[in-house]
């Protein structure tokens, strides 16, 4: 379960800032995972629970944001949103298309005292 080690990088990150700028508690982390990042929220939500007990980080919600995956197909050339891996292309149904975005994660912000 990769979502364990996200997790981790996730608290790992919280309280380097922590440390920066001292804050003591976090009340919200907002995060930005790509629809197609192979990345399972629910996972994700239960790995932070693990590891951030008595961290900074301890008690925080994650909000988390999907954006949708952008491909270019080779078949229609165009720019088209895609939902999940072997998809057709949503334009004209064709499977060459390669994905350009929405494979990402990033923390986009904290809410913190």
């Amino acid at each position: 379960m990769h979502e364990m080690a996200l997790a981790q990088s996730i608290v790992e990150l919280v309280q380097d800032h922590a440390q920066r700028d001292a804050f003591t508690r976090t009340r919200t982390i907002r995060l930005s995972i790509g629809a197609m990042a192979l990345v399972d929220p629910r996972a994700l939500e239960f790995g932070f629970d693990a590891v951030s007990r008595g961290t900074v980080a301890e008690g925080a919600r994650l909000v988390i944001e999907r954006p949708a995956g952008t491909a270019f197909c080779m078949d229609c050339s165009g720019n088209v949103e895609v939902g999940a891996h072997g998809d057709p292309c949503p334009a004209c149904g064709g499977y060459g298309w390669l994905l350009v975005a929405g494979d990402d994660m990033r923390v986009v912000d904290l809410e913190v005292d």
